[in-house]
This record gives structure tokens, C-alpha cells and sequence, in this order.
């Protein structure tokens, strides 16, 4: 699919793309060929972030290169990501993927869920347990 314009693509860091890097050469069974990034529903602030690695876009995908790494994202998650920049951070509290993401009105205290400016406006907020226990 036709690329967005440039302020609506999503950026690795250089710590997340060699993560993914690391990830796709630690004996993968299956080539991966990039990274697919999406939102669902769910999570305490009401959306979630997945990340996974996978061998081929999907049809409708958009499809991004960063630092060297294909990033996927459905059509239906871009609105929720475009601008969005995902970092690895490994330090003494914690390891993992980062999001910052432009779309979100709030994001939960473990990083997992956010609440999209385009939700906040219109639904009430619904306060469930945060994954990160706190």
C-alpha cells in the first residue's frame, strides 16, 4: 500500500530496531521479515499495544522501513500510531518496548494501554486493573 506522508509513519529507535534484530536472529524457526505493530481494545486505559514479529505483510498493511527494520501496521490501527515512536529501553526497573505516541490522551503507569485523543473526547474514562499492578 502507498506510504502516508512522512509525519504519519511510525519511527524505531536505534536500541528498538537492533532489539528486533536480535529477536529475529536468536533461532527463529521462520524467517521474519519485520516487525507488526497494532492497537486493540483492551488494556486499563482502554486501548493495548502489540508488537510481533512476522515473515510478510499483510495485504492491506502499510508497510514502513526504520533504522533498517519493516515495521507492519493494519489499516484500522495506522489513525491510533501514525507519528508514534517505539524505543527499547533496558534498565535496573524494567526491559522492554516503549511507545510514544502522539494519539494518546494518557497512557497507562506500565506503558501497555493508552487512551486515544480520538476516544477521550467522546467516551467516559473506565478504570480497570493496570497490568503493571500499581
Amino acid at each position: 500500500m502507498a506510504q502516508p506522508a512522512l509525519g504519519r509513519s511510525v519511527h524505531l529507535t536505534a536500541s528498538a530496531a537492533q532489539r528486533v534484530r536480535e529477536l529475529v536472529t536468536r533461532g527463529a524457526r521462520e524467517a521474519h521479515a519485520g516487525l507488526r505493530l497494532y492497537v486493540a481494545k483492551g488494556g486499563c486505559a482502554g486501548y493495548r499495544y502489540g508488537l510481533r514479529l512476522e515473515g510478510a505483510p499483510e495485504d492491506r498493511d502499510w508497510v514502513f522501513e526504520s533504522q533498517g527494520v519493516q515495521v507492519f501496521i493494519d489499516p484500522r490501527s495506522l489513525p491510533y500510531l501514525a507519528g508514534a515512536v517505539v524505543d527499547y529501553v533496558d534498565d535496573w526497573m524494567r526491559s522492554g518496548f516503549r511507545i510514544r505516541n502522539p494519539n494518546a490522551a494518557s497512557t497507562c503507569e506500565c506503558g501497555l494501554s493508552f487512551r486515544p485523543a480520538s476516544v477521550a473526547a467522546l467516551e467516559p474514562m473506565r478504570h480497570a486493573p493496570c497490568a503493571c499492578g500499581s
